[in-house]
């Protein structure tokens, strides 16, 4: 008989005929089978070269019943904290208790616990001792591979894998590295080698960058600075030199990041047997909101070239953008069509930033990123060449397929990036505004103000002003009722409520709306914004920085800017939930 699922439950394991697994996964998520969940995505792609997989998902921490219940597998425990980093999926900016979790049965936010990453570990460490290698993955893990700040405390915190007390950890997409990491142990080799590895030793490989120690670090802001540019720096693939960072007696050794997959091996992951569904064993526990976003979604590209100073893409995704072919895109729409509850529309076509999809900088693709410059910052670099037709056609494409009645672009779009091509970037806007717009278009200028733009790594408010008059015209034209939804961020390093209130009078006089995507900054892991709010310098002229850390004048910053009358009065009020969790935006690993 087939089987759709990866196997979750004793009664699995029976009926496949296995007496053990080789890898068992634990994730904060329920167990959605999604190429858009990473815990789906590494099971499957170990399941597709031979090895047996199974999935415990959201854990009971209080009992053996979960953790315990497929026994002990041969090769190692996989351990992700989920999709979103559990703390910035548990609370607000303000570190206020969140009632809702998209990714849990039921939506209650009860099952993911906070450091679920160290949680979990420590869980499977209490009921099987000693056991098999504990490999930690997914985006909490991989934010967290070297020293950082950790907002949640206020604190400079080791390498979780010295305060998860694990064996390996995988950072990054980590496909081809977890194949790696199982064969080698498979075979009884020391995985030292893998690429897009970390773990700890007494002593360094001879030929790898030494980081800063995590007790200079802490003791000297200054250094932490130096540390974060030289782990940010080595983090391409064709560029990077493997990194080693002492803390006490022991080393965390990082191996360079792990080769891209070419676009056959992007396709060929795609095509492996995701059921788009949450298993029936938590099925039966409650709906997840997830979903809904993702099951009639594709994904057509990875990375990102926008590196915004507040987000992890380029340190867990990386900056060079890799993409799957049209056909391979084309056959996963086929798929949807036939699955039970679609009903004509395609909810999202994108990545990370909607529109990269089918073009590189050449010499990123042969040499590697720069680092004495970005792509789009601060202004479209004349390498890039960005080129819309790729997109474009795809879309034409996927709407013209049997069964699709509408094809949406949720994903938000980069607009600096349709002005600079000239030459494809009109025909793309009017294809996107005649066809693919949900009633809203989603874009992320972020804030009005040069300064604080300069610091997020973003473009100035000119690009938007010319995009909207561009969108309003082909909607206008196409004869739709349509608008663009703006996403923005308070009480950023370097923002202050003059900068908000400045704010408020652009979006009110040149965007003529009261915006109410605002989210107040969180300083997440291994981010340049981070490093900024924790050190209160900027961290290239390493002069002194405004920062904003009363919780209270916070809520006030983003209140100045979503209330219609009172600012004063609003913030007093509960603030409303963030625009976005800005670790993933979407459900990714």
């Amino acid at each position: 008989m087939p089987f759709l699922f990866l196997p979750t439950t004793p009664e699995e394991l029976r009926q496949r005929g296995w007496d053990a697994l080789d890898v068992i996964l634990i994730t904060g998520d329920s167990y959605i089978d999604s190429p858009f969940i990473g815990a789906a995505v590494i099971g499957r792609v170990l399941e597709q070269a031979g090895f047996r997989v199974g999935v415990i998902a959201q854990p009971d921490i209080d009992s053996p019943a979960d953790i315990t219940r497929l026994g002990e597998p041969r090769l190692f425990w996989g351990v992700t904290g989920g999709s979103v980093d559990s703390l910035v999926a548990n609370t607000t900016a303000t570190k206020k208790r969140r009632r809702t979790d998209d990714y849990t049965p039921g939506g209650v936010n009860n099952r993911r616990p906070d450091r679920a990453v160290i949680v979990y570990t420590n869980l499977i460490r209490r009921y099987f001792k000693p056991t098999r290698p504990i490999v930690l993955g997914g985006i909490e893990a991989s934010l967290r591979r070297v020293a950082h700040y950790d907002y949640w405390s206020d604190s400079l915190r080791r390498s979780i894998l010295l305060d998860a007390k694990a064996d390996y950890l995988l950072y990054g997409m980590a496909e081809s590295s977890v194949l790696a990491l199982a064969e080698a142990l498979r075979s009884g080799v020391p995985p030292t080698g893998v690429r897009g590895l970390c773990y700890l030793t007494r002593q360094p490989p001879p030929d790898f960058l030494e980081l800063p120690s995590y007790e200079s670090v802490a003791a000297d802001r200054n250094a932490f600075i130096d540390m974060f540019h030289t782990f940010y720096r080595n983090n391409d693939p064709q560029t990077a030199k493997g990194l080693a960072q002492q803390h006490g007696d022991r080393w965390v050794v990082q191996t360079p990041p792990a080769p891209y997959p070419g676009q056959a091996e992007l396709d060929a992951i795609y095509a492996l047997p995701f059921q788009r569904a949450q298993h029936p064993y938590y099925e039966a526990q409650g709906p997840v909101k997830a979903l809904e976003t993702i099951q009639f979604s594709l994904t057509t590209h990875r990375g990102c070239y926008g590196e915004c100073n507040f987000c992890a893409i380029a340190v867990h995704e990386g900056r060079t953008v890799r993409w799957r072919s049209q056909d391979s895109i084309l056959a996963e729409a086929e798929t949807l069509v036939h699955l039970p509850g679609f009903k004509g529309y395609i909810q999202d076509v994108g990545g990370p930033t909607a529109n990269m999809y089918g073009f590189e900088c050449r010499r990123k693709l042969t040499r590697g990123t720069c680092d004495d410059r970005r792509c789009v910052y601060p202004v479209v670099c004349p390498a890039l060449k960005p080129d819309h037709r790729p997109q474009t056609e795809l879309l034409k494409r996927l709407r013209s397929l049997p069964g699709v009645k509408k094809v949406f672009v949720a994903s938000g779009i980069r607009y600096d990036l349709v002005l600079a091509d000239q030459a494809h970037g009109p025909a793309y806007l009017a294809e996107i505004a005649s066809h693919h717009v949900s009633g809203q278009l989603k874009v992320a200028p972020e804030h009005s103000q040069p300064a604080v733009l300069a610091r997020m790594g973003k473009p100035g408010p000119e690009a938007l002003l010319r995009f909207k008059r561009a969108f309003d015209d082909l909607s206008s034209a196409a004869g739709k009722n349509q608008f663009l939804t703006y996403y923005f961020i308070a009480a950023y390093p370097g923002c202050t409520e003059a900068d908000m209130r400045r704010l408020k009078e652009f979006t009110s006089h040149e965007l003529r709306l009261s915006p109410e995507q605002v989210q107040i900054f969180t300083p997440t892991p291994s981010t340049y914004a981070s490093l900024m709010y924790y050190t209160e310098m900027d961290p290239w002229s390493r002069q002194a920085l405004w920062v904003e850390k009363d919780p209270s004048r916070r809520e006030r910053q983003k209140a100045i800017v979503v209330d219609r009358q009172n600012p004063a009065a609003a913030s007093s009020r509960s603030p409303r939930r963030e625009g976005s969790l800005r670790l993933g935006k979407r459900a990714r690993k």
